[in-house]
């Protein structure tokens, strides 16, 4: 299979401008997917975007990671109900180093390989192009008409809050990106999520009417959960790159824990195992779906893909301890069994306040594991909550320090995968 046929096979294309399998066979050909700088790591949603260039280099063609610290001062409106906030330069200065430093670790940026991978920052191009000049170079090759009809326009026009001219512009200053690497970088293929499809084609008619030239694009389907959920996120929030904003146990929990039905679509998706291994591993899994073994290999060749070996071997080890032996007493586990738990969400609480005793409610709420005392007091009452693998079904229940662990811990349990580890100070 060549680029396109394996992308589709594995469900990642969803609009391809006509001719671009054949340009993509024809030559290496440059290609280019932009990242949005709104804090200095990437999550899970960037993931596609850093896999389609992976795939790209893979079949010997030339990445380049556009990290966009002029459009992020501006906000992309597609998908967007509302403006968001513009970050300063500083911050937008930050968050491309963190985000440059992140994708160092997925593509190949060695100079010597005549497809390595290039970063750029669309402000390089744009700080020294003033107003007047973008409009009449720019702006005078595309009609407010065309600019109107593309659905991200269209949806907040119609919409209560309606759309600032900043917002309006998004797609032309995009589409000057595509014009500009065209011209600079002999970048002829955008790829990305299927709401960037009508700036990236404002790019290739850009490169048409301005510089008489053809380009290409593809666009990767938006990721979703079969039950309606928004994808990569937690009752904690986004699932980051960042093994400190998310650990590796944790990342490696999010990817074990999808059902079957997402799990197919993921594995084709987030991995570069080969189709026939896929298909075998899906088929093996239906034989015994009780086993996990899709989930299984999904969480571990994603999490070596993000965290590396050792990073995988963390998320292993604590899910071992915390799952191999559920129905052992907590006891069994030693002070360092404890202390080494890799990624699970810690917390502390004063020990003097376990020693006079203090309500379940309120150790829950204190040390930040819920947010408020009614989702607390909710949980125990439906039987989701366990303190040393202990159900509590009682919210007045007073947890002393007689519990710690060790004089020092308490292991909290809500619901079936989340745990917390407590440390009395």
């Amino acid at each position: 299979m060549n680029i396109i046929e394996e992308l589709q096979w594995r469900g990642m294309i969803q609009d391809i401008i006509p001719g671009t399998a054949e340009q993509l066979n024809k030559e290496m050909t440059t290609g280019y997917i932009g990242f949005d700088p709104t804090a200095d790591s990437l999550h899970i949603g960037s993931l596609v975007p850093i896999i389609l260039l992976v795939h790209l280099q893979r079949a010997g063609h030339k990445p380049v990671a556009l990290v966009g610290g002029a459009t992020g001062m501006v906000g992309d409106p597609s998908g967007k109900s509302e403006e968001r906030n513009l970050l300063d330069e500083a911050t937008l200065t930050h968050n491309q180093a963190g985000v440059k430093a992140q994708l160092e670790k997925f593509l190949n940026f060695d100079p010597a390989l005549p497809n390595a991978a290039v970063m750029v920052n669309n402000y390089d191009w744009f700080q020294g192009l003033s107003f007047l000049s973008f409009i009449r170079d720019v702006g005078k090759h595309i009609t407010v008409n065309y600019m109107m009809a593309k659905d991200s326009v269209k949806k907040r026009l119609e919409g209560d809050n309606g759309m600032s001219f900043t917002e309006f512009t998004y797609q032309l200053v995009q589409g000057y990106d595509f014009y500009w690497l065209y011209t600079h970088r002999q970048c002829k293929l955008q790829m990305g999520g299927s709401d960037q499809w009508g700036n990236i084609v404002t790019g290739t008619e850009l490169i048409r009417r301005k510089g008489g030239g053809e380009a290409f694009a593809f666009t990767c389907p938006l990721i979703t959960k079969a039950d309606g959920g928004k994808f990569g996120k937690t009752e904690q929030g986004n699932i980051w790159l960042d093994p400190v904003r998310t650990s590796p146990y944790q990342f490696y929990q999010f990817w074990l824990n999808t059902t079957d039905t997402d799990a197919e679509r993921y594995i084709r998706i987030f991995t570069f195992l080969p189709p026939g291994e896929i298909e075998s591993i899906i088929s093996t899994h239906h034989e015994d779906q009780s086993a996990r073994l899709l989930q299984k290999k999904l969480a571990e060749t994603v999490t070596r893909f993000v965290h590396g070996e050792a990073g995988l071997e963390d998320a292993l080890a604590t899910t071992q301890k915390l799952f191999s032996k559920q129905h052992e007493p907590v006891e069994q586990m030693t002070a360092e069994d404890l202390a080494s738990i890799q990624g699970v969400i810690s917390t502390t609480i004063a020990k003097g306040l376990l020693e006079q005793g203090m309500d379940v409610i309120s150790l829950l709420t204190d040390t930040a594991i819920f947010p408020s005392r009614g989702e607390a007091r909710k949980l125990i009452l439906n039987g989701g909550l366990s303190i040393n693998r202990n159900k509590i079904s009682n919210p007045a229940q007073v947890v002393g320090s007689n519990m710690l662990l060790h004089s020092k811990y308490l292991l909290v349990q809500k619901g079936k995968k989340q745990y917390y580890l407590v440390t009395a100070e």
